[in-house]
């Protein structure tokens, strides 16, 4: 049996689009090989939300856990990866009724792909989709373990009450965002996409998917 590893994760480049007024990735060398020195040695600057990244409970929550606190089985195990580009060609509120062909009792981890996945890692839209307070309810109440987005945030650009984030954080649902899944097919996967051990509200990720040859989806 052959297994298939799908990377999902944006690449991480001073020209990736960041959160409006956000810091941008940067890179520099304090020695470089070219110039005469005996390694390539450099410093890294940027966002804890820069790309592909795990949400901490901190991130929202004075009183949350900071991300190296955070369960990592929660980034490990069966996923679940569906479409909602025709529901919302235009981005919007993920509602209820986009979920109703999904099994939630079955899933543990949700992957929502829509046309974020097809915005050019330059460029940032911010008409994106998010979970509306009701479908963030919906899946703390199924018992779901992970949600992950392909968009930058589960919920809109301007919102200030970060309602999505704090319903999920009421059933201990870890968050994934600007997961790339444009060449991700609907179905069951296998998802690995720990976070760095960090003390810290955010951070990204290499997000992976598996799946062997006979898994159904």
């Amino acid at each position: 049996m052959t297994t298939r590893i799908f990377d999902i994760t944006r690449p991480v480049t001073p020209s990736l689009a960041v959160w409006p007024g956000d810091t941008p990735y940067r890179t520099e060398y304090l020695l470089r090989m070219d110039a005469g020195g005996s390694v390539n040695l450099s410093t890294i600057t940027f966002s804890g939300h820069c790309g592909t990244h795990a949400d901490a409970h901190f991130h929202y929550d004075p009183a949350g856990e900071r991300l190296a606190q955070m369960p990592l089985d929660a980034y490990i195990g069966p996923a679940t990866v569906i479409d909602l580009r025709d529901a919302l060609p235009d981005g919007g509120a993920i509602l209820p009724a986009h979920l109703a062909g999904v099994e939630l009792s079955r899933v543990r981890r949700l992957l929502v792909k829509s046309k974020a996945s097809f915005v050019p890692d330059d460029r940032w839209d911010e008409n994106f989709v998010y979970l509306a307070p009701e479908t963030a309810q919906l899946l703390v109440d199924s018992g779901l373990r992970l949600f992950g987005a392909d968009a930058p945030s589960v919920d809109p650009q301007e919102s200030k009450t970060l309602t999505a984030h704090k319903t999920l954080r009421t059933g201990n649902v870890a968050i994934l965002e600007i997961l790339q899944l444009k060449d991700i097919a609907p179905g069951e996967y296998e998802l690995i996409a720990l976070p760095l051990k960090v003390d810290n509200d955010g951070a990204p990720v290499r997000a992976i998917l598996r799946r062997d040859d006979g898994m159904m989806g």
